[in-house]
Parts: C-alpha cells; structure tokens; sequence
C-alpha cells in the first residue's frame, strides 16, 4: 500500500491521479488534515488517513500497513524540515519499505539565494541517515509556474521583466512529474534512487518570450530586472511578501545557473519525451 501526505495538493493530486490508473485504489492510502478537502478522494475509494505532520500519533496511526511513503514536500516554511523529520521518524518506526520524498533539482544547495529550499536537502541527508530505502524525486521548476512569475495574461501587454538574466531552466509540466513519480512508486527497482526529473531541454526567458509572441501573435519582449525591484512589483500586483520574496529567489536562481540542468531522468520514466515549452505554454495560456 503506498501513503501520500499533501495528497490534495496540485502535485498530490496528480500523483493520485496516475497511480488510480495503474493500481487498485485499495492499494492508495491519502494522509490529509482536513477529510472535508478530500471527497474527490473518498469518491474515488482512495483511504483517507487524517492528521497532521505535528501529531505522531496520528501519523503513527496513518503508517500503519504502509509499504512505501511518498513525503510531497511541506508548505510551512518556519517548521517543515521539523515536520518532515516526524514523517520519516514515524515511517521507520513503522517498517515502512521504502520512502520516497519530492526534492528540488539545483546544481549547488550551498549558493542559493532563495534559502527555503535548503530544507529539501537538510530532508533528504535525514532521510539517507535514517536507514529507510528511499526514492528522492528532485523535481525541476514548474512550467505551470511560468503564468505567475510573469504576470498571468499582462505578459501580452507589458512583456517579461524578471531577474533571470540569461540564466536558464529545464522546465517541466507538474502533471507530467505527478506521472513520472507514479511510474516509479509502482515499479518494483531495489535500492536506494535519486532522480533528477527535468525536461529534455532549458530554456532563457528571451525563449520563453519568443515562445509566448508566437502563441499570441503580440510582440513579448525580455527585459532583465533588478531583484529588488521586481520584487516591489509583485507585492505591488497584490502576492503576500513572503511569495513575492520566494518568486524572486526562485528566478534568481535561475539566473545564477541553479536550474540549468538536463536529466534523462523524466524522459525514462514518462516513456516519452517530456512536453515542449511552446506546447506546454499554450495548456497554460489556452492558446
């Protein structure tokens, strides 16, 4: 039986999705913290296990007859390598088979500007200490985070100004990663893994620009901005700091060299090269 926890988040949601095609839905077991956000679940005979990553019972409780555990990676900043340390704490204490977890793929943990996702890797050094067999998913960015680090349908009129410089990233679809990351919960490697799950190709924001004026027809031009000015702008459109703050540090990042790597990772998995940024983009801008 394979337990997901952020089972109702987006990539939850599409990891669930993808496994309800290839397993029994007796065979998936969802660790949420409100069972009210969970009916698509219930309708779908998935198991709902309730509780939070702050009470081992109850994830002592919701481990139990667990065979693999999928850790999808926590939103609470100040205390999720705490909170993911539970889950692994309690899968151990449960002989739970193998743990997987859903890591980020950045060249150099040790440089990043954008600090939150040093908790990914404090996860998985605990996760290698624990003795658990365990698959880590280090997961590119989101091509469907493109809409909103750009500014949704404004990008048409207003053009790209982020702080990417030429800097570049392998962008990938979350459902084709929630597909993927299915893929390798049901198969049956032994052994500790780490995948790297990128597109097949990276891509500057001049591309994504000349990407986005092909899909419209409207010129989308690429103006490389200042961090603390483009985040201004975001506070400005009406996201809380704290986003704005992770936005800018992502697409630093990015220009800093972090994402530009390419694994045939996804590729593998998927069993078909993953979707392209103009055709990805058009899904997202319902071109």
């Amino acid at each position: 039986m394979i337990l997901l926890t952020g089972a109702t988040g987006q990539l939850g949601t599409a990891v669930i999705n993808q496994l309800l095609q290839k397993i029994p839905a007796s065979q998936i077991a969802a660790f949420v913290r409100d069972e009210g956000k969970a009916t698509n679940l219930i309708k779908q005979n998935v198991t709902i296990r309730v509780g939070t990553y702050d009470d081992t019972a109850a994830l002592g409780r919701a481990l139990q007859g667990i065979e693999t555990v999928l850790l999808i990676a926590g939103t609470d900043e100040e205390n999720r390598v705490r909170q993911h340390q539970n889950v692994v704490d309690a899968a151990r204490k449960a002989g739970v088979q193998r743990f997987a977890y859903t890591s980020r793929a950045l060249k150099d943990p040790a440089t990043l500007v954008n600090r939150l996702m040093a908790g990914h890797f404090q996860t998985e050094d605990y996760i290698k200490a624990s003795g658990l067999p365990y698959t880590l998913f280090q997961n590119i960015l989101y091509l469907d985070a493109i809409p909103q680090f750009v500014g949704g349908d404004a990008v048409f009129e207003r053009g790209i100004s982020v702080p990417a410089g030429q800097g570049r990233v392998a962008l990938a679809l979350r459902s084709e990663l929630g597909e993927a990351i299915a893929n390798a919960l049901v198969s049956h490697d032994e052994g500790n893994r780490t995948y790297r799950l990128t597109g097949s190709e990276s891509y500057s924001f001049d591309e994504i620009a000349a990407a986005l004026t092909s899909l419209s027809g409207k010129t989308v031009a690429y103006t490389p901005a200042d961090p603390a000015t483009f985040e201004t702008q975001l506070i400005g459109r009406g996201l809380p700091e704290v986003v704005a703050r992770r936005i800018t540090g992502f697409i630093t990042d990015i220009a800093n060299g972090q994402e530009d790597i390419i694994s045939p990772d996804l590729e593998k998995l998927l069993g078909r090269k993953p979707t392209a940024l103009q055709e990805g983009l058009a899904r997202m801008y319902k071109q």
